[in-house]
């Protein structure tokens, strides 16, 4: 089963907990905010995550402070 992650920007705080955890998955845009990066999904939310990465994924969902970093197990197809 595929899974899909999104970081919602609006509440991220910035504090690296993500970027720490799943570092394939999470990096930082030019503010600071945590944004999805894996195979260039530039944080819309479409790009399976592969299984061998779904245990970080969680990790830094679980760890994420203010909820901001979301799974789902079809894309988000953020568009617009």
């Amino acid at each position: 089963m595929s899974k899909y992650t999104w970081v919602e920007k609006d509440t991220c705080i910035a504090c690296g907990a993500c970027g720490a955890t799943a570092p394939d998955i999470y990096d930082y845009d030019d503010e600071g905010l945590a944004e999805v990066i894996f195979d260039g999904d530039a944080n819309q939310g479409v790009k399976a995550i592969p299984e061998d990465l779904f245990d970080d994924m969680q990790d830094a969902c679980d760890g994420c402070p203010t909820d901001s970093i979301k799974v789902a197990d079809e894309p988000f197809n953020k568009e617009g």
